[in-house]
């Protein structure tokens, strides 16, 4: 089976367009392509009842984030300072590299 690739990586800055948490901003902690999610830093907390356990002595309750589909989110540009359109391209020196369509800025470091 073919995995898709997307214009979001780990460590981008995205703002969440549909749910519960729409309008909110973080940074990407994981990326789940088969299942085409995100997990975001901070986002879309759910609590999970555990039990004691060698890896959790006390058990409780713990919060975690939840995945969010990819398609909820959107990259943000740092000088558009909004999500934005992404687009990719080839510099002089044949690197292909992600930029913003709003403005022009190249968003690979």
């Amino acid at each position: 089976m073919q995995t898709l690739k997307y214009k979001i990586r780990k460590n981008d800055q995205v703002m969440v367009l549909k749910g519960k948490e729409r309008g909110k901003t973080g940074k990407v902690i994981r990326l789940i392509p088969d299942k085409a999610m995100v997990v975001i830093e901070k986002l879309n907390i759910a609590k999970q009842h555990t039990r004691p356990s060698a890896k959790n002595r006390q058990g409780g309750i713990i919060e975690k984030e939840n995945p969010l589909s990819i398609s909820n989110v959107m990259l943000i540009c740092e000088k558009c300072k909004g999500p934005v359109k992404v687009a990719k391209k080839y510099l002089d020196n044949g690197k292909k590299v992600r930029f913003c369509k709003k403005c022009g800025e190249v968003l690979d470091r």
